[in-house]
């Protein structure tokens, strides 16, 4: 997916972005890793009534790939595709085929993301920490899934060991 540049620069940034959401690392799952192979039922799952959800989750890093994505274009405020800001409802009628859709909308919103960095021009551009930034969300949310899925699947007592 890293597409060769002119800057050296922007082509490293690239691969951070690219490898914080898909691909191997080495550190473990990325954010698209993490969520490969979880049933839409799976997603559903809180420890506890207040806290989030894998599905949960996903809704919100697809959020901020937007608005990092609006904030580089300057684009105008509301375009996302569900009402609301930063945390969002899952749908009433939860489904295989409704969590399928979320995570493509996750992906095609980090694709658009990804074709919007391609095009800075990194000597004027100055917000280089939202790139870094918006990486380093998925990769932080990664890890709560990653967790969400060992209590969910009761593996934590193996993993304190």
């Amino acid at each position: 997916m890293v597409k060769k540049s002119d800057d050296r620069r922007l082509e490293l940034l690239l691969v951070f972005f690219d490898k914080a959401f898909d691909g191997s690392a080495w550190h473990g799952p990325t954010l698209r890793g993490s969520i490969r192979g979880v049933d839409y039922r799976e997603a559903l799952w809180k420890p506890a009534p207040k806290h989030h959800n894998i599905w949960e989750l996903v809704l919100h890093t697809a959020y901020w790939k937007y608005a990092v994505k609006r904030r580089i274009t300057h684009g105008k405020r509301g375009m996302f595709v569900l009402e609301g800001s930063n945390w969002f409802k899952i749908p009433a009628k939860p489904s295989r085929a409704a969590w399928k859709k979320d995570i493509a909308m996750l992906e095609n919103y980090h694709v658009a993301l990804r074709q919007e960095i391609e095009k800075l021009d990194l000597p004027k551009f100055r917000r280089l920490d939202l790139i870094y930034g918006i990486a380093s969300h998925d990769l932080y949310h990664a890890g709560q899934i990653q967790l969400l899925k060992r209590l969910q699947r009761g593996g934590m007592a193996s993993a304190s060991t």
